[in-house]
């Protein structure tokens, strides 16, 4: 039960960003227990570890999309980490402590559990195209309505925030 938990919160702090599955390095730092400054400064100890496809820094729009928390001073100074499976199976090497060690445990397994999902849905898709050719004309209704729940929602048009002044005059 504890270990559904712990993978459930964890697979809700992965985000697709790039095209890949990324967990951020204030999310890794409040699992493994440590502060974040901690994390990142040990990370940028290590640079050699972590190549471009282990770990990135967000661009401003990348972090404002994904962001959940603040600082107490009301932001990050930073912008942050971005790291994928092969990051966050790299960093229990910089970080030394047995809690790192059960911790990257768990979120190997969240980064599996989100990747088999994810083939069963491609499957899913085949097994719904190949029936669409077998039935076409009697469940194409059904069909439609199945290819709509498995299409991603299209993306919200994003709203100024702020003031807008016209130039009518």
């Amino acid at each position: 039960m504890l270990n559904s938990m712990l993978l459930a919160r964890i697979e809700s702090r992965i985000f697709q960003i790039r095209g890949r599955k990324v967990i951020l390095d204030s999310d890794l730092a409040l699992l493994y227990g440590v502060e974040t400054k901690y994390l990142t400064r040990q990370v940028r100890r290590n640079m050699k570890r972590f190549p471009d496809d282990f770990m990135f820094r967000l661009t401003q729009e990348e972090f404002l999309r994904c962001q959940n928390v603040t600082s107490k001073r009301g932001g990050r100074r930073y912008l942050p980490y971005a790291f994928t499976e092969e990051g966050v199976a790299m960093l229990s090497s910089v970080l030394n402590s047995e809690r790192a060690i059960i911790v990257n445990i768990h979120i190997m397994r969240a980064f599996v559990n989100l990747r088999r999902v994810g083939l069963t849905y491609v499957g899913l898709d085949r097994k719904i195209e190949e029936m669409e050719r077998r039935y076409d004309k009697q469940f194409k209704f059904v069909f439609d309505s199945l290819k709509k729940i498995l299409e991603p929602p299209p993306e919200k048009e994003k709203r100024i925030i702020g003031f807008r002044i016209n130039d009518d005059s």
